[in-house]
């Protein structure tokens, strides 16, 4: 199993707008690709950033064949998409795991 996981800083003033978005389009357009089984987000609780709130969404995909082919071509055109609606509002920090255990 491997995780790709994104971290998402919106700037407050645009996180319901963002948060909507992400819940009723973007995560479920990332699932319909087809290269990940599920997905789960949370929201960083203890944070310094007064202006900032931050979100991590993980996808979970069962082999790196999987990711790769995602990145090369179904992630361009849903960040587009992204950046298009809330570019300039947000930075995203990208990385991809191996799951080593699972209890």
């Amino acid at each position: 199993m491997f995780i790709y996981s994104v971290t998402i800083h919106i700037l407050k003033e645009n996180e319901v707008e963002w948060l909507e978005y992400m819940q009723q389009k973007h995560i479920a357009d990332v699932l319909k690709t087809g290269f990940f089984s599920k997905a789960i987000m949370r929201k960083e609780i203890h944070k310094e950033n007064e202006n900032r709130v931050s979100y991590n969404t993980e996808y979970f995909t069962e082999t790196i064949e999987k990711y790769d082919t995602y990145v090369q071509v179904a992630a361009p055109v849903l960040q587009k998409d992204v950046i298009e609606k809330f570019g300039g509002k947000f930075t995203a920090e990208r990385k991809f795991y191996e799951v080593i255990i699972e209890l």
